[in-house]
């Protein structure tokens, strides 16, 4: 399989740096609620986000790119099953080419009660304006298949995680030429929050019972048997 597309660095993306900002304060509330040894960063979008405030000591990324603390692929993680303790991946998912493989092997590396947080592009909003005008169509990242925010939930639900936040941030085009005023972000965020141009999920694997609870038998007794009514019903001896 071929690598994943990759965007540029936020700072290379129209209304990338506001992007990057609403990310990063949605996830301050998250950071010291997350715990464990392990925090994986998927992509160098990942990798660039402030992490400082998260609990998890031990931060590393993984992409094929140089740059990178281990260069690998997606969906072949260098990494033992149930060796991390969260996982960060931001505007990937729409890039690859088998994305439910991508949040298997996620799963696979992934500790039960761990953490995922998710962000990808809304396709119900005017990013996906893009996808219409054949200028912006070879461009990032209108060159990667938009999920809608549902279809992820529904993925993550098969995989046994919990959804516990879902959010949608950045009122913005990614096109120069159609960034709307400031006012009128205001009025969509006020007045259509569900049309942000990237979504942003954080779900928690949830844990599996170490052992299977056993069906309790009830014992027959001989001589003995259950009758609907209270009292004896053994044999009667016969006078």
């Amino acid at each position: 399989m071929a690598p994943a597309l990759q965007g540029p660095a936020w700072e290379a993306i129209p209304g990338g740096l506001q992007l990057r900002n609403d990310l990063e304060q949605s996830l301050a509330y998250w950071w010291p609620r997350i715990f464990g040894y392990y925090l994986l960063q998927l992509g160098p979008l990942s990798a660039d986000l402030d992490s400082s405030k998260c609990a998890v000591q031990h931060q590393f990324s993984i992409f094929p790119q140089h740059g990178a603390s281990l260069q690998g692929e997606y969906t072949q993680l260098p990494l033992k099953s149930a060796s991390v303790d969260a996982v960060a991946m931001h505007l990937l998912l729409e890039f690859e080419q088998d994305p439910y493989r991508l949040l298997r092997e996620v799963d696979r590396v992934l500790v039960s009660g761990g953490y995922l947080i998710i962000s990808g592009i809304n396709p119900f909003s005017c990013a996906y304006m893009g996808k219409l005008f054949p200028k912006y169509q070879q461009q990032w990242p209108w060159t990667g298949s938009f999920f809608m925010p549902a279809r992820v939930r529904d993925w993550l639900g098969l995989l046994g995680y919990q959804l516990v936040h879902d959010e949608r941030l950045c009122y913005h085009s990614f096109m120069p030429e159609w960034d709307f005023p400031a006012l009128l972000r205001q009025w969509q965020y006020r007045w259509l929050p569900g049309t942000g141009a990237v979504y942003l999920l954080v779900a928690r694997k949830l844990e599996a019972p170490l052992t299977p609870v056993a069906n309790r038998q009830r014992k027959r007794v001989r001589g003995w048997q259950p009758a609907p009514t209270a009292g004896y019903s053994g044999r009667m001896k016969r006078e």
